[in-house]
């Protein structure tokens, strides 16, 4: 029996992920797997979709069943909060100092916050923020009963929900600072897209404008914005983005800007310590810069690569940023990283929602989104990866198969 300790603190996709991993390579020493929240790990995207509105239950939020770790001789500590590591003593202190643990080699897979508004009337009944199963739990109960909400914010996680909302019949309101949801980030068309699709299905859009206070007796019974709007409501659902869990790696002086920092294979400042997932700001070699990916694919993936970096290996976790959203009847796919400043062309039909999105710099692709249209996403990636430069005319002809341009 191999006489190495891992530890991976924080139990959700990432660490859930890379203590699989460390079992399925192989490793047979001391595997310690630490979550704060009560809860066996699970997976967060359905908490905005099919389990927020009743479709799906708990069991199927489950990374895996829990009779897997016992079976893999994985420590599963749930509602466990880690209070310090210490990488040169080769130490966490669990609850507190009530408990202690060495470790031959650690991961932090310590995930990310729900940003929370600074407002007056923000700690009124009825402001509700997702982030955990118990947030989904309390805003699904919401939904139960009806009624009307408003949305702060336009991202995908206030997308969802006000998606979510409105197919199980609430009045909904979404208030944005964007112009259009998610303009910054994908530009005017795509912006235009999802506000006709939201306004298509009945939801109240106030754009450009912000919310500035929470007003109501005991509950919140109203929001007011910045342009002097009231919007009268039941409750509301604020998705203002997320902030990483950097505290404990900062408390153990670790390198952190906006994450914790780590090189291309995920190891941080200090040897034999990794991170990944939310909290971790990696140097990506594709791009050559860091990036921090708060997205199911990035957690599900760069887990394992991790706990394959804590076991010697060598190789550089080079994924392409990935991720998908569903609101109503509209799937979409995005991979890569574009920028405001991109082209963007267009395959298919836009008006008819099944298309292809491809944003391009100096006429090679950055990043795509792939909308109601399936089976596409690994050929945009190739072409990303290749660097080639494309003829528009042929990207956005459909009958011009995707990898002959790559």
């Amino acid at each position: 029996m191999n006489e190495r300790t891992f530890v991976i603190v924080g139990a959700g996709l990432a660490g859930a992920k890379a203590a699989a991993e460390l079992r399925e390579r192989g490793f047979d020493g001391r595997v310690v797997l630490i979550g704060a929240e009560a809860e066996p790990p699970y997976e967060r995207p359905a908490l905005s979709k099919d389990y927020l509105r009743g479709e799906s239950d708990r069991e199927a939020l489950l990374v895996q069943d829990e009779s897997f770790y016992r079976d893999q001789e994985i420590e599963l500590l749930v509602g466990q909060a880690v209070s310090e590591i210490d990488p040169r003593a080769r130490r966490v202190l669990v609850d507190s100092g009530a408990r202690e643990l060495h470790f031959d080699a650690l991961l932090l897979t310590t995930g990310a916050s729900a940003r929370r508004l600074q407002l007056p009337g923000g700690e009124l009944e009825g402001v509700h923020y997702l982030r955990t199963i118990a947030d989904s739990d309390a805003i699904r109960q919401r939904l139960e009963h009806g009624g009307h909400v408003a949305v702060v914010g336009s991202g995908w996680i206030g997308s969802e929900i006000a998606a979510s909302a409105r197919q199980r019949g609430l009045e909904v309101t979404m208030i944005s600072a964007e112009a259009l949801p998610n303009g910054q980030i994908f530009g005017e068309e795509i912006g235009q897209f999802y506000r006709d699709l939201h306004a298509g299905q009945g939801v109240e859009l106030i754009l450009g404008d912000a919310a500035v206070a929470f007003e109501g007796e005991r509950k919140v019974q109203r929001l007011h914005t910045r342009s002097g709007r009231v919007v009268e409501c039941d409750f509301v659902v604020v998705g203002a983005g997320a902030t990483p869990n950097v505290e404990l790696g900062q408390r153990a002086e670790l390198d952190v800007d906006d994450g914790i920092l780590v090189d291309a294979r995920l190891e941080t400042s200090a040897p034999g310590v990794f991170a990944a997932g939310d909290v971790a700001s990696h140097l990506h070699p594709f791009y050559g810069r860091r990036l921090r990916v708060e997205h199911w694919a990035n957690a599900l993936n760069q887990g394992p690569s991790a706990a394959r970096a804590m076991l010697g290996d060598r190789s550089p976790y080079e994924d392409l940023p990935y991720y998908f959203s569903d609101q109503y009847h509209v799937g979409m796919e995005y991979c890569g990283l574009s920028q405001p400043a991109d082209r963007v062309v267009f395959r298919g039909d836009f008006d008819g929602g099944e298309f292809i999105a491809f944003w391009l710099q100096n006429g090679r692709v950055t990043a795509g989104m792939n909308v109601n249209v399936w089976d596409v996403n690994d050929k945009i990636q190739a072409l990303i990866r290749s660097r080639v430069v494309v003829d528009e005319r042929l990207l956005a002809d459909p009958l011009t198969p995707l990898e002959l341009l790559a």
